[in-house]
């Protein structure tokens, strides 16, 4: 529930944003939005009937990430062309906002999911992976690429494990741990280092008549291998049926060769569901606004070492 006060300090921000981004007298309209994690966005038109997206990032990575690779992208992808940028200023407390090009159509739905689109998506995602990368890791900050793609896995499993120590059981914890040890040599078969958008699914999918308009939310790209990207389409984040996968795969391979990614798929889904319930624990959002999903990956966790006995 957004409290009187809340509404004050975002209306103020609001302004803030305005008078950066020369949008005075422009409508502001709050995009809410289910899966949304840490952004938040803004449908806007101007004076002159012209609409734009804000999107406002509360994390300086985030920020940092999406600006990276819409300008890498941008007249290569259908990504958003910026428009004009408002850096963070921690001092005052204004977030990071990037204002961008608006998009006809609207998030990829079940009922959109056609053959035909499904090959268009999965030529789309090869497309991504056909840009290769000096190493693995944050490419906003090139010393910390690493050649060996344990290094900076290792590092965020590890990390995702001790934000959830207050959230399950040491037994659990120990099994993980030692899970990913018995899995180490899985690093070998990886595709890589290539660019990965890390969260490649309808929800960051707009389409309109049936074709891809755009491709959006950068904010966890990174230089990393193909295989990640496949966590969303076989973990259920997609509705496809045989069709629907067949046709995906079939579009990726026209662009390059879909990647061995089954056998490390166990290990990437519990990496994506421990990364997902720390992100909830850490910004504190796991009791109301991110409930679904800690209750989700938690269940995931949980029936993990039950299901690959």
């Amino acid at each position: 529930m957004v409290t009187p006060i809340l509404k004050k300090l975002e209306n103020d921000l609001i302004r803030i944003y305005q008078e950066r981004l020369d949008l005075k007298g422009a409508i502001f309209s709050r995009i809410e939005h289910s899966e949304a994690m840490v952004a938040k966005v803004y449908k806007i038109i101007d004076l002159k009937g012209e609409p734009f997206i804000l999107k406002i990032c509360s994390r300086q990575s985030d920020y940092d990430h999406e600006v990276y690779f819409l300008n890498y992208f941008s007249g290569v992808l259908p990504v958003p062309r910026i428009k004009k940028l408002v850096p963070p200023e921690l001092e005052i407390g204004l977030e990071g906002a990037i204002l961008m090009e608006h998009f006809p159509g609207a998030l990829l739905s079940d009922a959109d999911l056609t053959p035909v689109l499904a090959h268009e998506l999965g030529g789309l995602l090869a497309q991504i992976h056909l840009h290769c990368t000096p190493g693995y890791g944050d490419l906003t900050q090139v010393q910390a690429l690493s050649r060996d793609p344990k290094i900076h896995f290792t590092l965020k499993f590890e990390e995702g494990l001790k934000e959830c120590q207050a959230h399950l059981s040491k037994k659990i914890l120990d099994q993980c741990a030692r899970y990913y040890e018995a899995q180490v040599d899985l690093f070998e078969l990886v595709d890589g280092p290539c660019i990965i958008h890390r969260d490649f699914r309808p929800a960051n999918i707009l389409v309109f008549d049936g074709k891809v308009q755009g491709l959006i939310d950068w904010s966890a790209g990174r230089g990393g291998f193909a295989q990640e990207d496949f966590c969303a389409l076989e973990n259920g984040e997609w509705a496809l049926n045989l069709s629907t996968k067949h046709s995906f795969l079939e579009g990726y391979a026209s662009f390059r060769k879909v990647p061995a990614y089954e056998e490390m798929m166990p290990l990437l889904s519990l990496n994506r569901a421990i990364a997902l319930l720390g992100f909830t624990v850490r910004e504190e959002t796991w009791r109301r606004l991110h409930h679904r999903v800690y209750q989700m990956c938690r269940q995931f966790i949980e029936q993990f070492f039950i299901k690959t006995k």
